[in-house]
């Protein structure tokens, strides 16, 4: 398997991305149409949010699409970018303010922080949270293929959060995933699209950090592999001192970026699951 899998990710590096996106559609019908439990989960979470049956159905494309544009991404040629908000990191950059990027499991997610490290890495690096993969080789190859000029990794470990807030105390970028359920204890129960899920309070008690400017961010994967549109936008409201209003405020976000481009949300995600 693990043989298999850099060779997906070695040929799939070198192929343009209109091939991968195609490649991506089918992977993402088949998963749909062999896996019941995939299936279920989709169309569930899909239904929870109000989201008519078409957008869950263009859904199953683009979550395929999400898996065979990794290669590409983390070991191939640059892809064409465009931003949509850039102005909002460039005046709190001038402000020697620190940022915490917002990332929903929207479009791909993958490209916003590479999109960043790009273009302003060199002078205000960006550190994302991630959980390592379970299985060595693969931990290896993800390692690999993330770690690039102006962008960082920091596992999902108390070492890991010391290294988010001094990157913000720094003036730095940090990028995380605040839909993301985290281990038992590190979160609230809060409602998203109308019903509970255990949420993160980490993406609070780092937006508190000294001079900390918070911003919504998700990368709009366009149409026949043309490439991506990075949204950037700032919170509309600073987040509350309290634990659960701050994670509702949160989730409430989270729903306002979905709510741009649904089709493109990960429903497949098992958001509303039990902590570890």
């Amino acid at each position: 398997m693990a043989t298999l899998i850099r060779l997906f990710f070695t040929l799939g590096s070198r192929l343009p991305l209109p091939v991968l996106h195609g490649a991506g559609l089918l992977l993402g019908w088949l998963s749909f149409l062999l896996s019941p439990r995939y299936r279920r989960r989709l169309m569930a979470n899909a239904r929870q949010a109000g989201m008519p049956a078409g957008v869950a159905w263009r859904s199953v494309a683009e979550a395929g699409k999400l898996v065979t544009e990794l290669p590409r991404l983390w070991l191939g040629a640059p892809v064409p970018v465009r931003w949509n908000g850039v102005e909002h990191i460039e005046i709190a950059m001038a402000a020697g303010r620190g940022l915490l990027f917002l990332t929903p499991h929207l479009g791909c997610f993958e490209i916003t922080a590479q999109a960043y490290a790009a273009r302003f890495g060199a002078d205000r690096p960006m550190t994302v949270l991630f959980r390592p993969a379970r299985q060595p080789w693969l931990r290896e190859l993800v390692d690999h293929s993330r770690e690039r000029p102006g962008l960082r990794t920091a596992p999902t470990t108390l070492s890991g959060v010391r290294q988010l807030v001094q990157a913000l105390k720094s003036g730095e970028a940090v990028g995380l995933l605040p839909d993301q359920v985290p281990p038992r204890g590190l979160g609230v129960w809060a409602p998203f699209f109308g019903r509970d899920a255990y949420t993160m309070t980490l993406s609070a008690r780092l937006a508190r950090s000294a001079d900390t400017q918070v911003l919504l961010s998700w990368g709009e994967r366009l149409p026949w592999g043309q490439g991506y549109v990075v949204h950037v936008r700032p919170l509309a409201e600073p987040l509350p001192a309290d634990p659960l209003a701050a994670a509702c405020a949160v989730n409430a976000a989270m729903e306002s970026l979905v709510r741009e481009s649904p089709a493109q949300y990960l429903w497949s995600y098992d958001r509303y699951k039990q902590p570890r």
